[in-house]
């Protein structure tokens, strides 16, 4: 079952366990700033080939601009057997209206 997480929910969720964090955004908006730690890959990329893509042993918490392509990479994840699945709730609006830093380097990982 796909879980949703809150920004303050993420924070503490990324502090107490590993967590793969998977931002689903374009390049360009994860070079304007994104979580640090978190990792880019296009939803486009995720439909493409989600195994390439993901990790099966961790959570996995996807995060895009609002949520809802982060809902949409989530539930493609959940459809390809994945557990552990969360997406952040508002996307990273919400993770900077929480008062969350974001990193800003070009840093790209598959």
């Amino acid at each position: 079952m796909v879980q949703t997480v809150t920004a303050a929910g993420l924070a503490e969720l990324a502090s107490t366990q590993v967590v793969d964090l998977v931002d689903v955004r374009d390049p360009d908006e994860w070079q304007a700033g994104h979580i640090a730690g978190a990792r880019l890959v296009p939803l486009e990329r995720l439909r493409a080939d989600p195994d390439a893509a993901l990790a099966r042993d961790t959570a996995t918490v996807f995060i895009c601009a609002r949520g809802v392509r982060s809902l949409q990479a989530a539930k493609l994840a959940e459809r390809f057997g994945y557990q552990r699945v969360y997406h952040l709730d508002g996307g990273m609006k919400a993770w900077v209206r929480s008062g969350h830093a974001l990193a800003a380097d070009a840093r790209v990982a598959a």
